[in-house]
């Protein structure tokens, strides 16, 4: 029974370690991503300069629920999804 017992420790340890390994460097890094994107929806407020995922430069005009209404550079307004909004721009 030992015998068994002293065969599987290792294997066991191995998937300990693989599973350790697999959240610190994927999980643990994707939920950080998430909280910042996150506060950053929450800090969202008219005046406010962004930058989209599609790399749109633009004001926040006016915020809804699930949309975000953006004014470019040259004075055009445009509606995006607000999960579209992945940064902050220096004022």
């Amino acid at each position: 029974m030992s015998e068994q017992l002293t065969a599987i420790l290792p294997l066991l340890f191995f998937f300990v370690l693989m599973f350790a390994a697999m959240y610190f460097f994927t999980i643990r890094p994707q939920r950080k991503r998430q909280k910042e994107q996150e506060e950053l929806l929450l800090s969202l407020k008219k005046g406010t300069k962004v930058m989209t995922s599609s790399g749109l430069y633009g004001v926040v005009e006016d915020i809804g629920d699930t949309s975000v209404v953006l004014k470019t550079e040259s004075g055009a307004l445009v509606r995006y999804s607000k999960l579209s909004v992945i940064a902050r721009q220096p004022q």
